[in-house]
């Protein structure tokens, strides 16, 4: 290329600059061209707008009356001040660009009722947005959605997301959180401007940016954290060479280690940080999600005490679903560590027993059965059992008073630096409540896949796992052996723990009957209006009305090719689902939404890709999208038809869809696109 010759534009730089210029293009659309390249500086302003989803808001400062007179007024102006001498801004400039970040910080402050101060970090994120050169209601409005969204509630000293970011750190890198915990150099002393300014604070311009174009089309506020979480990887070698240096010196090392960052780092840092966030539980997230987002919103659902955590919480529904999926992601070996009594009542069919109170009473038979949990855990993974996972989750009654030896072997195996450790939130109680709440349509013996005992007695929530066949078979084969095995292993107490194990990994390997998850989102009524079609929550389930499967199944068995439909040009959004019966039964499947309908593709097991053209609905027939307010990721579907006399239920269908949020989102949209076509 000659000398001062400029590089052409990209094809795909020609499809985004052509998909902005459009007008109406939204996040997934920018992702989908952009794929992870670096963003082109003339369209960043475009994509930050549409990723903080503020293309076509008014001007919110339009009705202010422009006084500059809170108290710490003077504060405010001297750091913005400071800002402006940090940029590279024509002379001429500087005092418009000077008002509109003052005028920017004083209305936010004013309209949110909140005390300004040098140490919130605003100025700093102020500082990207500047860059873009934006008209000052633009800048108000990003600025608004980033603290909205992106900055969590308590962003200060001892401040909630920072002891959550210790239980995250002590989850991957345990012996480095203990080196650190030693210290005293808590995440609040090194990562406060971190967090508070999204590393701008500490980063150039350029790399600041870069990470704001990943992080944004991410969508996820909590992916700063994995963001973090690499920084300090990075920097593990060299902190833990510094044993002699003060605390004060270490701090000050780490605060200042993103400064380093290159425009060349910011690949890797992203794909680290993804790979990471793929190993961790997703309720990390669920169990935390009050953190951002508006303040209504953080009234809480949430008052544990994180500063106390011994370690992460996992939620039960994610424990149960875990174990069933396919392939990469977090899987659980569950270990309950309740008495043998309270084990050998009920417990979970997968669970590795270790009695808490043997630490105290025989320390030598507790160290030799810690030794075969390992070893369990190991055989387990290699050999492919359901009953297997990377990571550890102990499970307690779920009373506090009972927990306390089951906490004590936490300690233990966090002290031996023990990564991906986690507690089952709840215990066993949780569990027993969970598995209730999922079949409370279904019929008694749906708790039996899940649910084993070897008491010789009916389990107060189990009765269908007792009295065996004669040939020892039966529909959950897998329990039933393995409830067998520890029945023996359990009524005696000389038993050889390996042989325990042995039997143990044998017979969990079966698959069991997939059962329901959940996660923290509530749906909401859509508008104010009397729609044809609603959204809402739901108590509990319509069992008068007619559900999907008493149609006859006859009458779709059309098999059609899943990865050729998915690709289909008429289909508009594809969710990976699983279709779940009234008995609990869950079948994996794919609900494909076109412009006029919505298919479910329900997978056939025995012939991979190919699916059953289980259900084909007019979108204009949906009456009703409802979730159940404890588990919203459960979402049911009617179909019928709406007249002055009231609504006609014609057939229902229920889903458990990953991101739920999100799918009835873009299903609500479609619906009332088409709605609205029928009207005009």
């Amino acid at each position: 290329m000659a000398e001062g010759e400029e590089a052409l534009p990209s094809r795909w730089e020609k499809d985004l600059e052509e998909a902005l210029e459009e007008g109406g293009c939204d996040l997934e659309t920018v992702r989908n061209i952009i794929q992870g390249r670096p963003l082109p500086a003339d369209l960043r302003a475009k994509v930050w707008k549409i990723a903080l989803n503020v293309v076509g808001k008014g001007d919110s400062l339009a009705s202010w009356d422009g006084c500059l007179d809170l108290p710490e007024q003077s504060i405010i102006h001297k750091d913005c001040q400071e800002l402006i001498e940090q940029l590279s801004v024509p002379e001429e400039e500087k005092s418009v660009l000077l008002l509109d970040i003052e005028s920017v910080t004083t209305f936010y402050c004013k309209s949110r009722n909140v005390k300004y101060s040098s140490c919130l970090g605003w100025i700093h994120l102020l500082k990207p947005l500047v860059h873009l050169r934006i008209p000052r209601s633009d800048l108000y409005n990003c600025f608004y959605a980033i603290m909205n969204k992106y900055i969590p509630r308590d962003c200060f000293q001892k401040g909630r997301p920072f002891h959550l970011f210790r239980l995250l750190l002590q989850y991957h890198e345990p012996e480095l959180c203990s080196f650190l915990d030693t210290k005293k150099m808590t995440p609040d002393s090194y990562a406060l401007n971190w967090l508070g300014s999204l590393f701008s604070y500490y980063c150039s311009a350029e790399v600041t940016q870069a990470i704001w174009d990943g992080y944004l089309q991410q969508a996820d506020p909590f992916f700063i954290y994995f963001l973090m979480l690499i920084i300090l990887v990075n920097a593990k070698d060299v902190i833990l060479q510094q044993e002699s240096d003060s605390r004060e010196e270490m701090i000050r090392l780490l605060e200042t280690s993103p400064a380093s960052l290159d425009i060349e780092d910011i690949e890797d840092l992203f794909s680290l940080a993804q790979y990471y966030y793929s190993k961790t539980p997703a309720s990390f997230r669920k169990n935390n999600h009050s953190l951002f987002g508006s303040s209504l919103l953080g009234l809480k659902d949430d008052d544990t005490d994180l500063s106390q955590a011994l370690c992460l919480a996992v939620s039960v529904s994610e424990i149960l679903q875990a174990n069933q999926q396919q392939g990469e992601g977090v899987r659980f070996f569950v270990v309950d560590c309740r008495p043998a009594e309270q084990y050998n009542a009920g417990h979970l069919s997968t669970a590795f027993h270790l009695d808490s109170d043997l630490m105290l009473q025989n320390p030598s038979e507790f160290a030799q059965s810690v030794k075969s949990l390992l070893e369990a855990q190991k055989q387990s993974i290699e050999s492919g059992s359901i009953a297997s996972g990377e990571h550890l989750c102990f499970m307690g009654s779920g009373r506090e008073e009972e927990d306390m030896y089951m906490n004590m072997v936490l300690a233990h195996f966090l002290q031996k630096n023990k990564e991906y450790v986690s507690i089952a939130k709840g215990g066993f109680m949780a569990l027993q409540q969970h598995l209730a709440d999922i079949n409370v349509e279904g019929p008694e013996n749906g708790y039996g896949h899940w649910i084993a005992s070897t008491s010789g007695s009916r389990s107060s929530i189990n009765s269908s796992v007792d009295g065996d066949s004669p040939n020892g078979s039966s529909d959950g084969k897998g329990v039933k052996s393995l409830v067998n095995k520890m029945t023996v292993a359990l009524k005696t107490k000389s038993v050889n723990v390996k042989e325990k194990v042995i039997s143990f990994i044998e017979n969990t390997s079966t698959p069991v009957d997939r059962h329901i998850s959940s996660s923290d989102r509530l749906g909401k009524p859509y508008r104010g209006v009397k729609p044809v079609f609603s959204i809402g929550d739901e108590e509990e389930y319509d069992t008068d009305e007619i559900d999907s499967a008493s149609m006859s199944d006859d009458d779709r068995k059309e098999v059609v090719n899943i990865h050729t439909w998915i690709n289909k040009p008429d289909v508009k959004h594809h969710f990976p689902c699983n279709e779940v019966k009234e008995n609990g039964h869950m079948f994996p499947s794919h609900l494909l939404v076109t412009a006029t309908h919505m298919y479910c593709l329900r997978e056939i097991p025995s012939r991979r890709g190919l699916a059953y053209i289980q259900s084909r609905q007019a979108l204009n027939s949906v009456v009703k999208i409802t979730s159940k307010k404890k588990h919203p990721e459960l979402i049911t579907f009617k179909y019928g038809n709406s007249s002055t006399s009231g609504i006609e239920i014609l057939a229902v269908e229920r889903y458990l869809i990953p991101n739920a949020g999100d799918a009835t989102k873009a299903i609500k949209q479609q619906i009332m696109k088409v709605l609205d076509a029928l009207e005009n």
